[in-house]
Formats: structure tokens, sequence, C-alpha cells
């Protein structure tokens, strides 16, 4: 269960995934990644006007690797000047990341670290893993180095099905999709909580905010479906959000949603991501879109930060949970 704020309605969360131009084609196997090409300057002042909109504070997930580029450093600086956290997303953003070892896991999260906080000014405290990428060694390395809280679970069954999309369309290597043999989880992350919980490790917990799916069904709620949805029927798409937000009322959830860049722009911001889905979709319609599902959502919902919610359930007694060993 989720804690409610002093007008009762349940605390919320908000976050964006930065994830650039060139991990969006490293995953896909496009070898012009390398080059790094980059869409932030573009993506931050539009996602930093649209929580303007709503008076929202809210979390940015930065890619180490893009700290050190200089292009992007002025766009990143805004993130926390604004009054925004920022949180860890990794360093090389490797969807792959529960392959890692422990050793090459605390170089990720030190490197990714450290240039956040030399171009924003702040130490992440929060962690998502690229792609929902998570492992108990991992979970581990957060909690010793003083994380707050984790925010990678996506508890849905349909990870087969985006893999078996993704292996259609991605140009790889037969060594490359054997690194990627379980890119977007399996079908029984299904049945992982959608609530918030602790994670039991070996000498401390960490408090898990799973990326809220919708309860009961457990299919995918955030941004990203939402305009999807819209590019068959908008009418369906509100309803399906409306009725995703009810249910999580009803059932005690805050809900943990997510924006993704795509969602902010579209093919004539980024010609070489045209052939995501979703990139014919013009960005200003995808934007009434957005700003419609946060009307609701601000309507029933307390919306924060990550990491301020995860502050409101700091003394909050959550369901323990073992971590999944493989």
């Amino acid at each position: 269960m989720n804690t409610a704020s002093s007008d009762g309605r349940l605390v919320a969360s908000i976050s964006l995934d930065l994830d650039n131009l060139w991990s969006y084609l490293k995953t896909y196997g496009d070898a012009t990644w390398s080059s790094y090409p980059t869409f932030i300057p573009v993506v931050v002042p539009r996602l930093l006007e649209l929580f303007d909109t709503f008076a929202l504070t809210g979390t940015v997930f930065v890619v180490g690797q893009d700290t050190e580029l200089d292009e992007n450093v002025d766009a990143l600086a805004t993130i926390t000047a604004a009054g925004h956290e920022v949180g860890n997303h990794s360093f090389h953003h490797e969807p792959w990341l529960h392959t890692y070892s422990r050793e090459r896991i605390v170089d990720e999260l030190e490197r990714a670290e450290a240039g956040i906080a030399r171009v924003t000014g702040t130490r992440p405290r929060g962690f998502r893993g690229p792609g929902y990428s998570l492992s108990p060694a991992l979970l581990e390395v957060l909690a010793e180095r003083g994380y707050s809280y984790d925010a990678t679970t996506l508890p849905t069954w349909i990870g087969p099905l985006a893999r078996a999309y993704y292996f259609r369309s991605a140009n790889l290597s037969e060594s490359e999709r054997e690194i990627r043999s379980r890119l977007f989880g399996k079908a029984r992350d299904g049945l992982r909580p959608v609530h918030a919980y602790r994670w039991k490790l070996d000498h401390q917990e960490l408090l898990e905010l799973p990326v809220t799916t919708m309860p009961l069904l457990r299919v995918p709620m955030h941004f990203s479906y939402v305009l999807y949805l819209h590019q068959a029927s908008p009418a369906i798409a509100r309803a399906y959000f409306r009725n995703a937000l009810r249910i999580c009322s009803l059932r005690g959830i805050g809900p943990s949603l997510l924006l993704h860049p795509l969602d902010l722009i579209d093919k004539s911001d980024a010609k070489q991501a045209a052939f995501f889905p979703g990139m014919a979709l013009p960005a200003a319609e995808k934007r009434r879109v957005i700003d419609s599902c946060l009307r609701e959502m601000t309507s029933r919902f307390d919306v924060r930060s990550s990491g301020a919610m995860a502050a409101s359930m700091a003394s909050t007694p959550l369901r323990l949970r073992q971590p999944d060993h493989d």
C-alpha cells in the first residue's frame, strides 16, 4: 500500500528515462551509435516545460555516458537547476546489465555517479536499470552504495512478446542475440508486486518502486503504451489510461509512471529513430495526449518525484521480498 498526502490523495510519482538516440541505436544493432548522436538538447527543454505546465517535480534517470558529451552538458545541468531529481540510469545503458559481474556493476555505477554529480551538482540516490535490467548483485551494490531506492522492475508478463518483436526488427549478430536473450524480462515477472516493497538483502534492505502496470491484468500503462494505443484509437487510449488509474486508486496503489524521450519528439527531431513505433505521430499530438493523461493523474494523485515518493515511505511497513536468482 502507498502512503497518502495531507489532502488524502495517494502519493504517486513521475519520471523520465533519458535514453539517448545513440543508446536506442546501440540496442538495435545500428553501428552509427558509436558516434554518440544525441537528442538531449531537444528532449530536456520539452520535458521541463511539461513539468512546469503541471507544476510537477519529477525525476530524470540520466545515462552516465551522456555527461561526457559536451553538447549535452548544458541541457543536463538545467534539470537540477529547475529543482528536479536526477537518478542513475547506468553508464553505458546496456539492457543486459543483469549479466555483469559484481566488479563491473561497481564500475558502472561509480562512473555514472561521478559524471552525473559533475554536470548536475547532485549525486544520484535512485537507480533504474536500462531495459528494466536487474540482478541480485546489482541490488546488493546499490544498497552498499547508499541508494535510497531502486525503480527498475516492470511487473508484466509481456516481456517475451516484446523481445520477439525486438528480435524481428533489430539488426543483430548471433552473439548479440545471445547476450540479449533475456531482454525485457520473463513472463513470470508478471507475478512481481505492483505496489512498493523492500528487497531483503544479505545485510540490509532496499526500497523497490516498481514501474506501475495495470493491477490484476499486469499490462503496461505508462505513457509510451498510451501513445501506442492512441494511434489505433484515441478513445480507447483515454479509456484505458483512465480505467488503469481508477483500478490503482481502488487497490490503494499510487502509480509510479514514466516517460521516454520518444514520447516527446517525432521523426523530424531524430531521423535516425524514425523506424521506432510512434515516431510518425507528431510531437504536438503526443504532447496533447500526455497533457490529458497528466490532468487525469494529478486530479487523482499527489504526483511527486521518485525520490520524494520513496521518502514518503521511509517509515511505512512494506512487504519484504527476496531477489530473484535465475
